[in-house]
């Protein structure tokens, strides 16, 4: 059988069959398809899978090892500025990070600590003295550093942490200390062993001449905590977090600041400076504006989270999967053999859905890698204020999205194995402890989905970024019109299939691609709506804005997932559009009917309670998905092969052994 005209409704020949794979990878790798290429090529061995056997010192130093390996592969460069000592490309930045996601989470946590956070640190806020001192540095493993914003007190509340850094004019130093115990930065990558310079987030305290001393709201400083024979330095006290539910070969650790003198010149200066006299000037007048430009600069870490938690996840169910294709289990009524557990449409139901969601995931963050790297290299003014704030929310979405997919995907992918699922040997048992954290790190995951709502509601008005939830209410009961959801610039292929179609969701068909969009967009819209009024009514009898803000906390929820799943499902049908392949293009479509169907099907009862699905809609939806499974059996080693996750990091006796 031609490739090309191969159907997804039946087996095919090994050829077509690897011609199929391959139109589905390369749709699946997008863009940054090279990069991939040669990081798989340097990371199909099995030395870099975690060794649970391994002491806490031993996973430390392995990792640390491997890492300087990676830099002397030259695999940080591309994340930084060609004119300081890197290639520039941001996209290929983060599909590097993603693909270690498919080795050793601890290795991806790390080095996006190292290149991505302090470093990230550093080539965002910093200017060309900190370049110049830490860039090279920071490449090679000279300069190990960390990210010091988490306090013990206070970690998604950016804008309320507790450290100071006080100017002092008579010694033109900035005086780091932790004014509280909970000011005590926590859960810190590398500050419990190897980092010997921190990026310190801080409330920067000064005052002009005749002036009182202030916060001018949160800064980074760049501060040594260790000296070359790694002991703290005066003032710094570090501690180890010691065992974590995962990530062994992460050194996360406290610190501590008693009054710790820096040169002012270690101010990360791009947004804002201290004159000697301690005169505080910022191209950004407005604070709220001010901070989140500094923290919308290192978005990037936030992206590369959500990028490796689908890796993380497309890995437990490939493993998943092979085993379901091998295992067996009980007899068919009138024959004597076992039947292979991915036969089961119980089993399909457990992993394909998943397999679709992570499908529609990875195209939605190819997206998302694409618009970061774009936004970059275009001059800075009004339109590309707009696009980052917009990457900003999308990212936010994306990056809960993505976590908790992958927290569930690898725990049902632990239980679909059955005991072998929680033996080390066969690795889903490690993911599992490995990704758990991703929910929680680079932005609570209900503080981002928050988020997510919050700029939808506002329509993305400057006046409303950075409120308290009482100013951002009584922002909502102002307004004079009634808010609806604001789209991204419309796609073309998805303008062209409403324009083309009929707009009663309930009396079309439901594989529809318009039809489908058509749901999720409606959903949106109705939960803004509503949410908006919901805000408005509440506030018009005076209530306390809190209050008034905390009992419309679940619709807010709502109205973010609803959202993110808009998007990504929009980007599933984008990529699909410019799929080169026929064959891919096919299989794909159906991967996502299932991702569309089992989506509506998690959420029947809103769609039923709202009546934008009838009872008989509900129930082919039901039915749907049970054909959708059966019909993507035949191809479900093609779907978790076209993943192109190297061999040598899925080993697993289990599926060896059957």
């Amino acid at each position: 059988m031609d490739a090309e005209a191969a159907q997804t409704d039946g087996p095919i020949d090994e050829a077509s069959r690897d011609l199929l794979v391959e139109g589905v990878r390369t749709a699946l790798d997008g863009r940054w398809r090279s990069t991939r290429d040669a990081v798989r090529e340097n990371s199909d061995r099995a030395d870099l899978l975690p060794d649970p056997s391994r002491t806490l010192a031993e996973a430390r130093a392995h990792t640390l090892g491997v890492l300087k390996e990676l830099s002397q592969q030259g695999f940080a460069s591309a994340g930084f500025a060609a004119d300081h000592g890197g290639t520039g490309d941001v996209g290929a930045s983060i599909t590097s990070i993603e693909m270690l996601g498919y080795a050793d989470l601890s290795l991806m946590v790390k080095a996006g600590v190292q290149w991505g956070l302090w470093g990230g640190a550093i080539e965002n806020l910093g200017t060309e003295r900190h370049h110049e001192k830490y860039v090279k540095g920071t490449i090679d493993l000279d300069v190990l550093g960390c990210f010091a914003m988490t306090e013990t007190g206070h970690g998604s509340n950016v804008q309320a942490l507790e450290t100071h850094a006080t100017y002092d004019r008579d010694t033109q130093e900035f005086v780091v200390h932790s004014t509280t115990p909970s000011a005590r930065k926590d859960y810190i990558g590398g500050a419990a062993e190897h980092a010997r310079f921190a990026a310190v987030f801080a409330q920067l305290i000064t005052g002009g001449p005749g002036e009182e001393a202030t916060s001018q709201g949160v800064h980074c400083f760049v501060v040594p905590i260790r000296d070359e024979d790694g002991n703290d330095l005066p003032g710094v006290t570090t501690s180890d977090d010691g065992y974590k539910g995962g990530l062994a070969g992460v050194d996360n650790g406290r610190i501590m600041f008693d009054h710790v003198r820096i040169p002012a010149d270690n101010l990360l200066n791009k947004y804002a400076d201290v004159a000697a006299d301690g005169t505080y000037h910022s191209p950004i007048e407005n604070p709220n504006r001010r901070f989140f430009t500094m923290l919308g600069t290192l978005i990037r870490g936030r992206i590369s989270v959500a990028a490796t938690a689908g890796a993380a996840a497309r890995k437990a169910l490939t493993i998943a999967t092979r085993y379901a294709m091998v295992r067996k289990q009980f007899e068919a009524p009138d024959g004597d053999d076992e039947i292979v557990i991915l036969d089961y449409l119980g089993h399909q139901r457990k992993l394909l859905p998943l397999i679709a969601k992570s499908y529609a995931i990875a195209f939605a963050q190819n997206e998302l890698t694409g618009e970061l790297h774009d936004i970059g290299r275009v001059a800075d003014d009004d339109s590309v204020a707009g696009r980052q704030r917009q990457l900003e929310s999308d990212a936010a979405g994306l990056k809960a999205y993505a976590t908790w997919h992958a927290s569930h995907s690898v725990n049902v992918s632990r239980e679909a194995c059955g005991g072998a699922g929680y033996l080390d040997e066969n690795q889903i048992s490690i993911i599992r402890g490995d990704i758990d954290v991703f929910t929680t790190f680079e932005g609570d995951n209900t503080v981002m989905t928050q988020l997510v709502a919050k700029e939808l509601l506002s329509s993305y008005a400057d006046d409303v970024r950075g409120l308290s939830a009482g100013g951002w209410v009584r922002f909502i009961a102002g307004m004079a019109r009634d808010v609806v959801a604001e789209k991204t610039a419309v796609r073309q292929v998805v303008q062209t299939l409403l324009e083309s179609s009929d707009e009663d969701t309930d009396k079309s068909n439901l594989t529809d691609r318009a039809t489908q969009i058509r749901l999720f967009r409606n959903r949106e819209d109705h939960l803004v709506r509503t949410c908006a009024q919901r805000l408005r009514r509440a506030t018009d009898d005076e209530n306390d804005p809190f209050e008034v803000f905390n009992d419309a906390q679940d619709h807010l929820l709502k109205v973010g997932s609803a959202r993110t799943e808009r998007m990504v499902l929009e980007s599933f049908v984008q990529a699909i559009d410019e799929c080169d392949s026929r064959s891919a293009q096919q299989l794909l479509g159906k991967v996502c009917d299932l991702y569309v169907y089992s989506t509506l099907e998690a959420d029947l009862s809103w769609f039923m309670m709202h009546r934008h699905i009838s009872v008989e809609r509900a129930k082919a939806i039901r039915r749907g998905v049970n054909d959708l499974c059966q019909e993507l059996r035949p191809y479900a080693s093609v779907l978790v092969d076209a993943f192109g996750i190297p061999e040598a990091l899925l080993a697993a006796p289990m599926i060896e052994n059957g």
